[in-house]
């Protein structure tokens, strides 16, 4: 079976900079899980994976219009130290997540005080051309109720 739009998608990454490091895997734990057509996963990795078999093994190097977008250098906020999770002491330089109207945000400490700080809400790679090598571990078609819900259910997938 090969991946198409109303497809649950298995599959395996590995995530690459620019000089082949590595970034991130998961690579020893459970496939990430999708529904493939109902925008869950990043364009260009989708547009990637479209018409793929289990068993594809491939890699695929995007710029970031495709991945984690462009860098805007007008995204400073100041939000209250209390709202930053992820350690007790903050310095620059640091990541913490923040909860937003749009769910959790990963943003990077530029300057914090005592109550303030002031963050950069850019994703940490946004900007930058990344190489993903993608492996499909499993497709199947989507069940009536993981179309109506927008995503895929189960291992890996959204946990109701």
């Amino acid at each position: 079976m090969s991946i198409k739009n109303d497809s649950v998608v298995q599959f395996n990454y590995t995530l690459r900079d620019e000089q082949g490091e590595v970034l991130e895997t998961n690579e020893g734990l459970d496939p990430i899980a999708y529904l493939h057509g109902h925008s869950n996963m990043m364009p260009g990795v989708e547009d990637a994976l479209e018409g793929k078999e289990i068993g594809a093994k491939f890699s695929v190097t995007l710029p970031a219009s495709e991945t984690y977008g462009e860098r805007n250098e007008d995204c400073e906020q100041r939000v209250s130290v209390k709202h930053l999770q992820g350690a007790s002491a903050w310095k620059p330089g640091m990541r913490a997540l923040i909860n937003t109207d749009q769910g959790q945000r990963q943003v990077t400490i530029l300057k914090v005080g005592k109550f303030m700080a002031t963050v950069d809400i850019n994703h940490p790679l946004a900007g930058r051309e990344l190489t993903f090598d993608l492996e499909v571990m499993d497709v199947r078609d989507a069940t009536s109720e993981e179309i109506a819900h927008g995503h895929a259910h189960g291992k890996g997938g959204h946990q109701h």
